[in-house]
């Protein structure tokens, strides 16, 4: 196995749409930013892998215009995830273990507010059972939150607890500054949105995009000066059936987590789009209570839609660069109530496990 690092990441969240800017004039500068961090060219670049979804921006091969950002001439080896961004990293992480290339760089970007979301992702449901009913998100979140606090595994004093810890932390970044934080007790006054989910409880979905650059050993070592090898990555799946799984366990995210290797790790950067989804992958990813969760202030304090888990990654891996923390993990979540799970662990020690 070859020994690949992140070596750049930039990523940019927009709380309000005003109709602009295009996915290629989102990219551009992310590009630009993670040219800059590393020294590298477009043509230091082996292959490119981006996530999006066409179901979002309605039409077909969407996603070919982002490459617009890149520039086709000369081509470029390039792919595509109808997916979170963080599992175009997944695809990246074994072209470069092909051999085949040094270099990745990995991009993600979606557009929310161009498209009706939540009847966009209901798409994603058993379609002769579940899509008929047009489920939101939150809606199934709710479900899944009920069934943990009538089965005992938390309440929602534990939910106002993760929320006012991700929006208040003293290392939260810009947007969780701009969404800002409360007491427990302020928030558990608030009123419900989705019983037994408050507005707070849920990740506010924004329009972005990022972008990540992955290398191989010397390759990585030229790129930065500590970089965050990645030491286990694995995605695993769980039913798509509802009523087939227990809502309040993740057997997916915990396969992964065993698969990848989570033992050492100072800092949990984890996808959790809804304040209790958190307390489940905590307990399932066998986090130990020393661990720091969400310092950047997570998905909680804003959740771009088909980047958020590769922002997870991006994330943890800044803590390695920075020389704060010298084993990190990032994680990223597909599907509803925690159906598709990918966890990536990271050293600042070259060949670490």
């Amino acid at each position: 196995m070859r020994d690949v690092a992140v070596v750049g990441f930039a990523q940019r969240q927009m709380e309000e749409f005003d109709g602009s800017p295009t996915c290629v004039e989102l990219l551009v500068p992310l590009f630009a930013e993670c040219y800059e961090q590393t020294g590298f060219t477009r043509k230091d670049i082996g292959f490119w892998c981006s996530g999006s979804s066409d179901y979002l921006a309605g039409r077909s091969f969407s996603f070919v215009s982002a490459v617009d950002a890149i520039g086709v001439i000369p081509p470029v080896n390039e792919s595509h995830v109808e997916m979170d961004a963080a599992w175009a990293l997944y695809e990246a992480w074994v072209k470069i273990q092909t051999g085949e290339v040094d270099t990745a760089l990995v991009y993600g970007f979606g557009k929310s507010s161009a498209g009706v979301l939540r009847r966009t992702l209901a798409l994603q449901l058993d379609p002769y059972t579940l899509t008929p009913l047009w489920p939101d998100t939150v809606s199934l979140a709710g479900l899944q939150a009920r069934a943990g606090i009538d089965a005992g595994a938390w309440d929602e004093r534990a939910m106002a607890e993760v929320v006012n810890r991700s929006l208040t932390d003293a290392e939260k970044n810009e947007y969780a500054v701009r969404r800002g934080g409360s007491s427990v007790e302020e928030l558990l006054a608030r009123p419900m949105y989705a019983d037994p989910l408050r507005k707070h409880d849920c990740a506010p979905v924004t329009d972005g995009a990022s972008a990540l650059v992955l290398a191989a050993g010397d390759r990585a070592r030229d790129a930065v000066d500590r970089p965050a090898w990645i030491t286990g990555i694995a995605h695993n799946v769980d039913p798509l059936h509802l009523g087939v799984r227990d809502l309040t366990r993740s057997p997916s995210a915990a396969a992964a987590a065993v698969a990848a290797g989570t033992a050492g790790v100072e800092v949990a950067e984890l996808h959790a789009p809804f304040s209790h989804q958190e307390l489940v992958l905590a307990r399932e990813l066998g986090l130990e209570s020393d661990v720091r969760v969400n310092p950047s202030g997570g998905a909680l304090a804003g959740n771009p839609m088909f980047t958020g888990g590769l922002n997870r990654i991006g994330e943890a891996a800044r803590r390695v660069w920075s020389g704060d923390h010298g084993r990190v993990l990032g994680h990223a979540t597909s599907g509803p109530a925690l159906q598709q799970n990918l966890v990536c662990t990271m050293s600042a020690e070259q060949g670490a496990n």
